[in-house]
């Protein structure tokens, strides 16, 4: 048995290594969001729903994919089938964004993040969020706040990214302080 816990913790380390292409790769900047921007599982205008964003860049495409939650593009790179040619992953900095309207950001760069997941804040939809700090002591005072625990990128469960959820029937509460 930890033989293979140790192979999954293993592979799924290269996976996330191996998504950010090499370090010849071009890194494209953060791009702005607009309304007209379409979240890439759902459909849906990623502007249009509270918490933090993502954008993915993937070579040889002249825009991101964005993502109306951050939890979904964590779930996206955690995807055996989805694109590994990803050159740059960038996430709101909660600790300087507005919950309720964060598509202008700023926008940090995933691997320089500290992420707090398990707390009681909801992005997109009303699911568990993935919140993005660019100061661990941001993250910090968010804790002491919301809940939730500090974590790195890959060690995000699986199924706290990509498991089913209950989305509350008012989404709207997502929104709540």
């Amino acid at each position: 048995m930890n033989k293979l816990c140790t192979l999954l913790l293993v592979s799924g380390s290269l996976l996330l290594n191996g998504c950010f292409g090499s370090d010849d790769t071009p890194r494209p900047d953060p791009v702005t969001l607009t309304s007209d921007d379409q979240s890439y599982f759902c459909g849906m205008t990623a502007a249009g729903h509270p918490g933090p964003k993502a954008q993915i860049h993937i070579l040889g495409q002249a825009v991101p994919i964005w993502f109306a939650a951050t939890r979904d593009a964590v779930g996206y790179m955690k995807l055996p089938d989805e694109s590994n040619e990803i050159t740059a992953v960038y996430v709101t900095d909660m600790g300087k964004a507005n919950w309720k309207s964060p598509e202008a950001g700023p926008w940090i760069d995933i691997k320089e993040a500290t992420l707090v997941i398990e707390s009681n804040r909801r992005g997109g939809m009303g699911a568990p969020a993935v919140v993005p700090f660019k100061e661990a002591s941001t993250a910090e005072n968010f804790i002491s706040q919301y809940g939730g625990r500090m974590i790195s990128l890959d060690e995000i469960p699986i199924d706290y990214v990509l498991g089913m959820v209950e989305i509350p029937d008012n989404p709207a509460l997502s929104t709540l302080e």
